[in-house]
C-alpha cells in the first residue's frame, strides 16, 4: 500500500491531485499547528485584468499554537457568495464556465464550520468529478503512536512505518513545484543557482543564462531573485 500524507488545503494545486491519484490511501495530516497566511484558508483567483485576487475562508479567533484540526471557519460574513462573484468575469470567456460553477456551489454547499473538514469535502467532490479514488483519514483519528519526532521530515516516515506501508509518495519537486512561504523558498534560490551552473543533472535545462527565483512572505510580500551567469544589468 502506497501513503500520502499532507495537511489540507482550500482548493489546492494539480500536484496535490496528482499524489492522491498516486497512492492507496491518503493522511489527512491535521494535528500539527496551522500556519497563518498559508493555503489552507485562502486561495487566489486570477483577474482578466486587475492581476490576483484572494479568495479568503475567514476563521474564528484561536491561539497561534493551535492545531490544525481544530481551526474553525467564522460563520459571522457571508465569504462564499463574494468567491463566486469573483468568477463572473469569465462567463463569456471559459468554455466550461457554466459546470465549474457548478461544481464550485457543490463543494461551497456545505455548512461545516471546521476548516480541516470543510477542506476534505471539497477535496472529495473535486476528487470525484475528476474520477480519482479519495481514501482517506484524518490522522487525529487515528490511534497510532510515534517515536519521537526529531524534525518536520520525520513524520511521514514514522507514521508510514506505524502503518506499515510498502512506500510513501512525495510530490516531485517539493517545494520547487508549489509557493513556498518564509525560508523554505531558499529551495528555489539555490535551484535556481543550480540551473544557471549547469549541474541540475537529470532536471537540467539546457542552455540557462538566467533564472528567476519566487517566494512567499510571511507578512504578505513576495520575493523576487533574478540569478545569471554573467553580471545583470
Amino acid at each position: 500500500m502506497k501513503l500520502g500524507i499532507m495537511q489540507p488545503y482550500f482548493f489546492p494545486y494539480l500536484g496535490y491531485f496528482d499524489l492522491i491519484n498516486s497512492v492507496d490511501k491518503w493522511i489527512v495530516f491535521d494535528t500539527v499547528q496551522y500556519i497563518r497566511h498559508g493555503w489552507m484558508n485562502r486561495n487566489r483567483i486570477l483577474h482578466p485584468k486587475s492581476g490576483w485576487q484572494y479568495i479568503i475562508v475567514p476563521l474564528k479567533k484561536h491561539s497561534r499554537g493551535t492545531a490544525i484540526k481544530d481551526i474553525e471557519v467564522s460563520v459571522q460574513t457571508d465569504w462564499k457568495r463574494p468567491i463566486l462573484g469573483q468568477l463572473t468575469h469569465y462567463k463569456k470567456q471559459a468554455p466550461f464556465f457554466e459546470e465549474t460553477i457548478c461544481l464550485l456551489k457543490d463543494c461551497l454547499s456545505n455548512d461545516e464550520t471546521s476548516l480541516s473538514r470543510l477542506n476534505v469535502s471539497v477535496l472529495r467532490k473535486i476528487c470525484a468529478r475528476l474520477g480519482i479514488q479519495f481514501d482517506y483519514s484524518y490522522f487525529s483519528e487515528m490511534d497510532i503512536e510515534l517515536d519521537p519526532i526529531g524534525g518536520p521530515g520525520d513524520w511521514a516516515l514514522h507514521i508510514s512505518e506505524a502503518m506499515g506501508v510498502s512506500g510513501y509518495v512525495n510530490p516531485s519537486g517539493g517545494v520547487l513545484s508549489t509557493n513556498p512561504i518564509g525560508a523554505t523558498a531558499l529551495v528555489r534560490v539555490a535551484e535556481a543557482a543550480i540551473q544557471v551552473m549547469g549541474r541540475g543533472e537529470k532536471r537540467q535545462i539546457p542552455d540557462v543564462e538566467k533564472a528567476l527565483a519566487m517566494g512567499f512572505g510571511g507578512s504578505l510580500w513576495t520575493e523576487i531573485l533574478l540569478l545569471g551567469k554573467n553580471p545583470l544589468r
